[in-house]
């Protein structure tokens, strides 16, 4: 028997991921959906070779559309979103309507057709500058520090209430900053367009001393699928992270090393990158792992497997400059 999944954003880079991890078993059916805002075609030329995988290019905000979409619809992998924490201040609209109001929409074509299940792509920027460190998922409610952050807690509060008034079974990831294959916007991204225009200096938002934690792309999703596997809660939240973090200048010695550059670091000041940069991300996993995940790469692997990946396709980096 067909299980019929939607996944928004499938054309993104986690995604594009879901939809390939779906289509791997043959009882999957996929409808993706996506604007192509910040996805890529390329990344889904795979999953249209399947006649398990339905395409609509389609603008989230229209809910009558989603609505005629969603119908016979038993599972959806909510993804779509915009994701850059940092141009926040410059558009705070934007944050509201691709984060929250899309999500609202998303919601209430499922109530519409009476879909029942959502996953959802949350971030560990809803809890600010947390005090306690690492931070679980039941710390007091943070001050919000970003747009993007206060957007997804906003997110996250519908599909608490969603749940709780509809009878409906959420679960909410909570991520570190993700690293791997189709990795298009961040840290590695940025300082690889840089040294490839000026190898010899790179600009460094901040002092470098940042904290971040990083997780792979491919624990990312092995943790999503363990969770829905094993975690039957009606409202299911769970951080998702590597049990250790880094410096960003950490990260630049790693980039240089496997460049084989030694630019000079030009530092732009502070504690913080941009407003609303967290100078220290570092989430508690227990729950998760108590369930049987643990990630298999470190976040210097998850570095060094992004850079290759930007090494060996450049288009990716083209397409973004």
């Amino acid at each position: 028997m067909k299980i019929y999944n939607i996944v928004t954003g499938c054309a993104g880079f986690i995604g594009s991921h879901i939809v390939d991890r779906l289509l791997k078993d043959s009882n999957n059916y996929v409808i993706g959906l996506d604007n192509f805002s910040t996805g890529n075609k390329k990344f889904i030329e795979k999953a249209k070779k399947s006649e398990n995988f339905k395409f609509y290019e389609i603008n989230l905000l229209n809910l009558n559309d989603l609505k005629k979409i969603f119908k016979g619809v038993d599972v959806v992998f909510h993804l779509a979103a915009n994701a850059d924490v940092r141009f926040g201040v410059q558009n705070p609209r934007r944050d509201l309507e691709q984060n929250t109001l899309v999500t609202q929409n998303v919601l209430e074509a499922m109530q519409f057709n009476n879909v029942r299940k959502i996953i959802f792509s949350s971030t560990g920027s809803i809890y600010g500058e947390a005090k306690l460190i690492p931070t679980p998922e039941n710390c007091p409610f943070p001050t919000q520090t970003s747009f993007y952050g206060a957007s997804k807690i906003a997110c996250e509060g519908l599909i608490s209430a969603y749940c709780e008034g509809f009878n409906m079974n959420g679960y909410i990831f909570r991520f570190v900053s993700i690293l791997g294959e189709r990795y298009t916007h961040g840290h590695i991204f940025d300082f690889y367009k840089k040294l490839k225009k000026n190898p010899d200096e790179l600009v460094v938002l901040g002092n470098g001393k940042q904290r971040k934690s990083y997780l792979y792309i491919h624990d990312c999703i092995d943790g999503i699928f363990l969770a829905l596997k094993k975690s039957k809660e009606k409202l299911n939240i769970f951080n998702l992270g590597t049990n250790d973090y880094c410096e960003i200048n950490d990260s630049i010695k790693w980039i240089c090393n496997e460049l084989d550059l030694n630019p000079e670091l030009k530092y732009t000041g502070g504690d913080r990158g941009w407003v609303g940069d967290n100078p220290f991300i570092f989430l508690e996993t227990k729950k998760i792992c108590n369930l049987g995940w643990q990630p298999k790469y470190n976040i210097k692997d998850g570095v060094i497997k992004t850079l290759k990946y930007l090494k060996t396709n450049e288009w990716v980096y083209k397409s973004r400059i």
